[in-house]
């Protein structure tokens, strides 16, 4: 069984407090009203059905994505594989939904599931089947575990994320049972997205909507992969944490009297008041320190997050 350093772990303790209240909120207006509910899934599935191929080397812009799932069009230009990947994105993700209103164990089973859904009428001889032969990933700083240890290893990782022997929080939990099953492996071609889509089932299940990685971010999450690889969670947790935190925030947007006034940060050191420069407030932003979340390649956060921030800060100086 899996020891994690949770060293890391303080440094992001006003983080896992604030995404827990935001949580919190969205737990309590549940149900949300079906015509709110249809509207953010479906912009919130063409998202994450381009951000994750995209990841993965797709071409399809987020346009040409919407396109697809929504008019059915052919892409001049994009191959049948790249369409196919879509396709199967988007019943992919229907299939999560399904998974996550039944209150049930995670089972090898709905890893499985998703994966014969990811690459179904791409690669059926293998969709939904665990590799049985070696692989080796471009860029990766490790070598997958053996084909022969991998059903036992993808046993072990449902068994450690289900007693959670450490008691890490959901964020925490999905952060490793991510990367974990990225590093196992077990299929010849899919894993990132199917790794994606089932850590999703551990938050969704907890009362979190999906955290979506953005393709923007590509480099930056294959590199915090690679430090989890080595035993360091600290990006990748940040990571996650900024993917989870702009979907809370949509969701909560959606919610009548929660409106926020989220703006881009060149244009809120403009606002009065401000206490702080640009350069300082996307700092903060980046480090996950305040309430922000990135709109394409662009940071936004709201005055009374910097605000909040500020009075936090000096709370702590006169404790201390």
């Amino acid at each position: 069984m899996w020891e994690i350093d949770l060293s890391y772990r303080a440094e992001f303790e006003d983080s896992f407090l604030r995404l827990e209240e935001k949580a919190s909120v969205l737990r309590a207006k549940r149900p949300l009203s079906a015509a709110a509910l249809k509207k953010i899934r479906e912009s919130l599935t063409i998202e994450w059905t381009y951000h994750s191929n995209g990841i993965e080397g797709n071409t399809l812009s987020l346009r040409e994505t919407q396109m697809v799932l929504q008019e059915g069009i052919t892409v001049k230009g994009k191959t049948l594989r790249e369409h196919f990947e879509a396709f199967n994105h988007e019943k992919a993700i229907d299939l999560l939904y399904n998974l996550a209103g039944q209150d049930s164990q995670l089972r090898c089973i709905d890893i499985l599931s998703l994966h014969a859904m990811v690459l179904r009428s791409i690669e059926d001889e293998s969709a939904g089947r665990i590799r049985n032969a070696g692989v080796r990933i471009s860029g990766a700083n490790f070598a997958p575990p053996n084909a022969s240890k991998v059903s036992g290893l993808l046993d072990e990782l449902i068994q450690f994320t289900e007693s959670n022997p450490q008691q890490l929080n959901i964020l925490e939990l999905a952060t490793v049972f991510h990367h974990k099953l990225v590093w196992i492996h077990p299929f010849f071609d899919g894993n990132g997205r199917t790794a994606r889509l089932a850590m999703n089932l551990l938050l969704m299940r907890n009362g979190y909507p999906p955290a979506i990685i953005l393709k923007d971010d590509r480099k930056k999450y294959y590199d915090a992969l690679n430090q989890a690889n080595q035993g360091n969670y600290q990006k990748l947790t940040l990571l996650m944490l900024q993917a989870a935190e702009r979907t809370l925030n949509i969701y909560i947007q959606a919610l009548p009297g929660h409106e926020e006034d989220y703006m881009d940060i060149s244009s809120l050191v403009r606002e009065p008041d401000m206490p702080y420069g640009q350069e300082y407030i996307s700092l903060l932003a980046r480090q996950g320190k305040i309430d922000a979340h990135k709109e394409g390649r662009t940071w936004v956060t709201s005055k009374r997050a910097v605000l909040a921030y500020t009075e936090a800060q000096q709370k702590k100086t006169i404790k201390n």
